[in-house]
């Protein structure tokens, strides 16, 4: 135990100490058509709770999708500004949802926003959230940037690079980055490496390309892989490989 009381890690179990975990807004729904699902909010505690107590700190990012979606209601005529920031809110309503599940399974958790809503979060200060992940809580980085026209995934990548994680951790519904679709092509080919360079030139669908070079220039790996499965968190987290490993080097 550090002094603060958080477990310090066994360097021989974990490979990355501190991460950042990002879960699409959908994931929360679990089965449901719409919002959010608390029996598999509870599924994804546990699995950041397993991780929390090999020592590892952990920030999370989570979107909005299944609230809202600021590109679609843009696409039917709404502001693109005000959708996003519609957006924003609901994913604050997810990182609540979040922290009530994370708390219930036994880890002490805070919810910081971009955007300013005293009451329920507090304000993303970046020297704050990083002391709460010192101080062994996990953190949920909220509603974004703060900004319109940024993605949930850019967001993650940049508060990653922000808190000094030394991987972000794309939580998805597929085992991995896939040449094509596997859900509509059987034949699709799983890749279990790739380089930034593979992602922005072949134009692969699993982050925009504004999240995908802020990691290659601040070289913050990315590993996608499949949230559904227990204990996959952990794995990752050990160094095992799951999913699909994305850095700068050759992927050969």
């Amino acid at each position: 135990m550090s002094e603060d009381g958080h477990p310090i890690p066994d360097p021989g179990s974990v490979r990355y100490r501190r991460i950042l975990l990002k879960l699409s807004g959908e994931a929360l729904l679990g089965s449901r058509q719409y919002g959010v699902d608390p029996e598999f909010c509870a599924f994804i505690a546990q699995q950041v709770a397993d991780v929390h107590a090999m020592g590892v700190e952990v920030g999370v990012v989570v979107g909005g999708g299944n609230i809202f979606r600021g590109l679609a209601a843009a696409a039917r005529g709404m502001d693109r500004a005000t959708g996003d920031y519609i957006g924003m809110l609901a994913t604050v309503m997810n990182g609540l949802a979040l922290q009530d599940a994370l708390e219930r399974a036994g880890v002490p958790t805070r919810v910081m926003s971009a955007i300013a809503m005293n009451e329920v979060a507090e304000p993303y200060i970046r020297r704050r959230a990083v002391r709460h992940l010192e101080k062994g809580r996990v953190v949920i980085l909220a509603a974004g940037t703060g900004n319109p026209y940024f993605t949930t995934d850019t967001a993650a990548a940049l508060r990653a690079v922000e808190i000094h994680a030394e991987v972000l951790m794309k939580a998805t519904k597929v085992d991995g980055v896939y040449d094509a679709d596997p859900v509509s092509n059987p034949g699709a080919r799983r890749y279990d490496r790739l380089t930034y360079v593979d992602l922005l030139r072949d134009r692969l669908q699993v982050m925009d390309s504004t999240a995908v070079s802020l990691c290659m220039e601040n070289d913050l790996p990315i590993v996608v892989f499949d949230l559904d499965r227990p204990e996959n968190i952990r794995r990752v987290t050990a160094g095992e490989a799951i999913g699909t490993l994305i850095t700068g080097g050759d992927p050969t």
